[in-house]
């Protein structure tokens, strides 16, 4: 498979020129390595491998001497140090804290996990020293689907697109859960029970997209609701789950709800960890095209960087909207149909939204049309394939996200 690019790519380098380092936060298999390998860099450390990881727990300034080394060779430039999966060696981040205050180098640090790095009084985060940046599968725009149903099923992981038989994707998908989501992220968990957090797992992937109800939870697994509140953390601190807050702005309405969603990173892993076949119902792909939406745009969210937050919007005794661009409290409302024939009863709880909340100027309706549409005087109907309209600039030019 050719190396398809990826618009972080960008943002990384600018990064460089600001004369910053870089955090690259990721789950398995979204690309990290591929993209790493596209800038020349002067020393690679991989703490995979247990050898090499030992090493450097054992002897954590062994990087300091290494790097400075390297610092004494170069004239006029800094030299550019990756460290791959940087967190299953925190320690090391004291030594990088220093060599970044004493000018030595520029870094990159990858890392599939969040978890170790956050954990304990003692652990280096490098405030101000690095930038962090989300890594995810491939978005529509830089990976165009020709099939939805597809993309829906298998998801978007760079190493499952490059597979042309779907049955050869269903068991790499199969392996990636059973090899990396319930092995390593239950190591990683230390959780007393494997079983509870393995029926969580299902659960959690099932009711990904959903409003969560922690106490529902705990009654079916047989825990309480704050250990199913760890274990979401869990998922979250390894980049398998990602929190959507809702919008609960509201001058009319006291009602709104204040429980969050939950998306899994991708719709391939999502659907082989809640152990669902490829034959689903209408309904069931319906819930599973609003999270392939909401997928779109947290990926653009991460990649643009500004601030852009992805919300929802519920009244348990009205209306409720899909998803909401929030920039700055400027709301885009955006909802989600698996139709080709939308009408106006598809848009009312856009048109509600619209009125209610002044700064929100259009909503859109993202569904199977073959062309985009006018369905009222701020609503349009926009095709799935080209939903990058309300991510970033549209056809004309004027910028909508």
């Amino acid at each position: 498979m050719k190396y398809i690019h990826r618009f972080l790519e960008e943002r990384i380098r600018h990064t460089f020129k600001r004369g910053k380092s870089v955090l690259l936060l990721g789950a398995r298999q979204t690309g990290k390595t591929t993209l790493i390998s596209r800038f020349k860099h002067d020393l690679l450390v991989s703490f995979v491998p247990p050898d090499i990881r030992q090493q450097y727990e054992k002897s954590p300034h062994l990087l300091k001497g290494e790097v400075e080394a390297l610092a004494a060779a170069q004239t006029g430039k800094r030299p550019l140090i990756i460290l791959d999966e940087v967190q299953k060696v925190p320690v090391i981040l004291d030594v990088v804290q220093d060599l970044i205050d004493r000018g030595k180098a520029n870094f990159i640090l990858t890392g599939s996990s969040a978890r170790k790095l956050r954990r304990g009084a003692q652990v280096n985060l490098l405030p101000g020293r690095v930038v962090a940046f989300k890594m995810d599968p491939f978005s529509l725009r830089e990976f165009p689907a020709k099939d939805l149903n597809e993309r829906l099923l298998y998801g978007s992981l760079p190493g499952i697109l490059s597979v042309p038989s779907l049955a050869d994707r269903e068991a790499d998908l199969e392996s990636y859960v059973t090899t990396y989501l319930e092995e390593e992220v239950r190591a990683e968990a230390v959780v007393r029970n494997l079983g509870d957090f393995a029926r969580f797992l299902e659960l959690a992937a099932s009711e990904s997209g959903g409003i969560i109800n922690l106490r529902k939870l705990s009654q079916e697994i047989g825990v309480s609701h704050t250990t199913i509140g760890a274990y979401y953390q869990i998922l979250e601190d390894c980049l398998i789950a990602e929190r959507i807050e809702p919008l609960t702005i509201s001058k009319t309405r006291k009602k709104l709800t204040k429980s969050e969603k939950y998306l899994f990173f991708d719709l391939g892993v999502r659907r082989l960890a809640a152990r669902e076949g490829t034959r689903l119902s209408r309904d069931a792909m319906g819930r599973i095209f609003e999270q392939f939406v909401g997928l779109e745009l947290l990926r653009s969210a991460h990649t643009k960087g500004r601030g852009i937050k992805i919300r929802f919007w519920r009244d348990p005794d009205g209306p409720e909207v899909d998803w909401i661009i929030d920039k700055d409290g400027a709301y885009t409302p955006i909802e989600v149909k698996l139709t080709a024939s939308p009408g106006i009863c598809d848009i009312r709880h856009l048109e509600v939204f619209l009125s209610e909340y002044k700064t929100a100027k259009h909503g859109f309706l993202v569904c199977q049309v073959s062309r985009k549409l006018k369905l009222s005087e701020r609503v349009f109907a926009l095709p799935w394939h080209e939903i990058s309209e309300v991510l970033g600039k549209g056809k004309k030019g004027t910028l909508l996200f």
